[in-house]
C-alpha cells in the first residue's frame, strides 16, 4: 500500500468510524520498506496536515514512540538524580552498559500508561475535530529496548475502541508467522492488529 493510498483509506467515512475494526480492535499496521524510513516520516507529517483540512476535519495525533521514552526518562527520578535520562547518558560516556535499564524501563507498565495518558490529553484538549486517528512511529528508534509486539501486547489494556484508531508506521513487512522489523529481523508474533495492504 503506498502512501497515496493510506491517505485514501484513512479519508474514507467508514474506515474513519471508529466501530469498524476486527473484533472491535482498532490497532492497524501499516508497513513499508525499513530504507524508506526518513521519507515515511516526512510523509506522516503530510498525511496529519491533509487529514486536517477542513472538509476532512480529522484530529491526527502524531507520536514518536522513542521521542516520548526519551521525555518519559527525562521527567523520571532515579534515587538522588532528577532525571534517570540524564543519568543514564552520564553513565553511558563513562563506558558503562546501560541496555538493561532501558529495556526494562521501556517495557515498563508505567512507560505504556506515560504513551496512554498523552493520547487521552490531547484528545480532551482539542474538542473541536472528529477524534479518529492516532499516528504511531519510531518503533525502528526504540528498538532493541522494545519491540513492536512487546508495545502492542501490553498497550492492548488502554485500547479505547470508541475513541480513536492506532495508525502504526511499522519499517519492516509481514511474514507467515509474524513480522520482520528492518525487513531482517523476525518476529514470530503475530500482533493482534489489522495489517493494511492493497485490497
Amino acid at each position: 500500500m503506498s502512501i497515496e493510498e493510506l491517505y485514501v483509506k484513512l479519508e474514507d467515512k467508514s474506515f474513519q468510524d471508529t466501530d469498524t475494526g476486527a473484533l472491535f480492535y482498532n490497532i492497524f499496521i501499516y508497513q513499508y520498506p525499513a530504507a524508506e524510513e526518513y521519507a515515511i516520516r516526512e510523509q506522516i507529517e503530510n498525511l496529519q496536515q491533509r487529514l486536517r483540512r477542513p472538509n476532512n476535519n480529522l484530529d491526527i495525533l502524531t507520536i514518536n514512540v522513542f521521542d516520548e521514552f526519551c521525555a518519559y526518562l527525562g521527567q523520571k527520578r532515579f534515587g538522588k538524580h532528577p532525571s534517570m535520562l540524564h543519568y543514564l547518558l552520564d553513565k553511558e560516556r563513562e563506558g558503562k552498559q546501560v541496555s538493561d535499564t532501558l529495556t526494562r524501563n521501556a517495557c515498563n507498565e508505567d512507560f505504556y500508561a506515560w504513551i496512554d495518558a498523552a493520547i487521552q490529553k490531547h484528545f480532551a484538549n482539542n474538542n473541536e475535530r472528529n477524534k479518529t486517528y492516532v499516528f504511531l512511529y519510531g518503533l525502528g528508534q526504540i528498538y532493541p529496548y522494545l519491540r513492536t509486539n512487546t508495545f502492542l501486547s501490553n498497550f492492548e489494556k488502554y485500547n479505547r475502541n470508541e475513541s480513536c484508531k492506532l495508525i502504526v508506521f511499522y519499517p519492516g513487512h509481514a511474514t507467515d508467522y509474524g513480522f520482520s522489523l528492518f525487513d531482517v529481523l523476525d518476529d514470530n508474533n503475530a500482533y493482534r492488529s489489522i495489517k493494511l495492504i492493497n485490497s
